[in-house]
């Protein structure tokens, strides 16, 4: 089935045309500073060609147009696209599991989007728009949330009152759900079945783990929003909830404030003082900048603390997979969170650590008590499944 999958953010919109069967990725690209002076496209095919088109992109409609006319150029007219994916970041407490776009289900994501301000908006704004501009092409929902939905309610209920938390819908909902269902099924797959206590690690700008036992969610590191848990790019991860209210009263910060301190000032960028990338990290911590090693520190302590927090939730792990922009590439990055793991029986083999592979590949050491594994994530694959299950 030739699916394309998008993935629109509020000042964005990514694109894939894939076929689920073969897998072979036809053509991607994405769609930047929508709304703002400068806008352009950067357009890729299969045959390595690339393309970089300034225009003028004042909405998203305006956004979905080029892109079909890009994919028409290409000769992938409407005809040949069976259905189209998206990516959207909170399900709220509606999509437990993906669904097909009708009124009713494109007004639920409306209806959560509080939740997720900067992308429910958006993605439910370009989903109106590929209904209304292609009818005869159908529509599905994938959820970022739908995966965690159903984790133990120990795990995902708050301790505040329930009268609160019922009439706001506050739970752990977790994000990244796409790529760790990907890396559970692509897993067990490569292992032949041979893993039923799964830590996925997805680490990058934005960074998640979750628990999975035989396919099921246990547990995740993200709450409410995205902001929870692991130290990242620019978020801070799980602090003392006090910290806002103390920001407010003593630092005199406003609440828009305290949220850009902590979700685009903070994390990475604000220990090392350098950057929120992590190869800039690295270099600065290897050329002996003191911060650049406390940020690295940190984040090995802290990934390899929640690593262990999933594993209690499961009762022990047999399995850990590192995926994404840094679980894929850094090898450094792996080899650091391993090390605050010996104690647990996990080894690397650091010669395997170093392979860079489009495949799934081990990196661990034959006696390692877990094993632990590199597999490249593939969400808009995912997502293309789901179009094909529901449409197909």
């Amino acid at each position: 089935m030739n699916v394309l999958v998008i993935n629109a953010g509020s000042s964005s919109l990514k694109y894939q045309l894939l076929d689920t069967t073969t897998k072979k990725v036809y053509a991607k690209g994405n769609c930047e500073r929508i709304g703002i002076d400068g806008s352009f496209i950067g357009h890729e095919e299969n045959d390595g060609g690339k393309q970089k088109l300034e225009v003028a992109l004042p909405d998203h409609k305006t956004a979905i147009k080029h892109v079909f006319d890009i994919l028409a150029e290409a000769g992938f007219d409407t005809d040949k696209i069976e259905g189209i994916g998206h990516r959207v970041v909170q399900g709220g407490w509606y999509f437990p599991e993906s669904k097909v776009v009708t009124d009713e289900t494109l007004g639920w994501v409306r209806e959560v989007a509080p939740l997720a301000p900067l992308h429910n908006y958006a993605e439910a704004d370009v989903i109106e728009i590929c209904r209304d501009m292609f009818p005869s092409i159908g529509n599905v929902i994938v959820a970022d949330t739908s995966f965690h939905y159903n984790m133990p309610e120990k795990a995902w209920r708050y301790a505040l009152p329930r009268d609160v938390v019922d009439k706001l819908h506050i739970r752990k909902y977790g994000a990244h759900g796409t790529s760790h269902r990907y890396i559970w099924k692509t897993t067990s797959e490569f292992l032949n079945g041979d893993v039923h206590k799964l830590v996925s690690c997805h680490l990058g700008s934005g960074a998640s783990l979750s628990a999975i036992e035989d396919g099921h969610d246990m547990d995740t590191t993200m709450g409410l929003t995205p902001l929870d848990g692991l130290i990242m790019g620019t978020r801070c991860g799980t602090i003392d909830p006090a910290t806002v209210c103390y920001l407010q009263r003593v630092g005199g910060y406003s609440v828009d404030e305290v949220d850009t301190m902590m979700n685009k000032q903070s994390g990475l960028l604000a220990v090392s003082g350098v950057s929120s990338d992590s190869r800039d990290i690295e270099a600065g911590a290897h050329n002996g900048d003191a911060n650049c090693q406390m940020a690295l520190d940190m984040f090995y302590y802290r990934t390899s603390q929640l690593i262990a927090e999933m594993a209690q939730s499961m009762h022990g792990f047999d399995t850990m997979v590192f995926t994404a922009g840094i679980g894929e590439n850094s090898a450094e990055m792996r080899l650091g969170v391993a090390k605050e793991l010996e104690w647990l029986g996990v080894k690397i083999d650091e010669k395997a650590n170093e392979v860079r592979s489009d495949e799934p590949c081990v990196i661990s050491t034959e006696d390692s008590k877990v094993k632990v594994l590199v597999v490249p994530t593939n969400e808009e694959l995912m997502i293309a499944l789901d179009v094909e299950a529901l449409l197909g």
